[in-house]
């Protein structure tokens, strides 16, 4: 079971991950949302296409943009739609 960790939370569980470039992209109904808020970041990537990103709230902490993800992937990376990956910090444990 792969999780996702930071500042002593559980971002995220899952049986089930994507791996893509090294990162497992879990999907997006193993995250605990009460962690989640929306940002208004963007990045873009030429084969996946343009990434959104969540930040991270632990405890009052912040980490800004720390999850990211494709509302709409380009086809290559359709297999990531509904998925969220992790950066920042954040520990992926498989």
């Amino acid at each position: 079971m792969a999780k996702a960790t930071w500042n002593g939370a559980v971002l995220a569980e899952s049986e089930q991950t994507e791996v893509v470039e090294g990162n497992h992209y879990f999907p997006v109904d193993s995250l605990n949302r009460e962690y989640f808020s929306d940002s208004d970041h963007h990045s873009s990537c030429p084969w996946k296409g343009t990434a959104s990103y969540y930040n991270v709230v632990v405890e009052g902490e912040t980490n800004q943009n720390a999850a990211w993800y494709y509302p709409e992937p380009k086809s290559a990376a359709e297999n990531i739609k509904g998925y969220v990956a992790f950066w920042k910090g954040v520990q992926v444990e498989a």
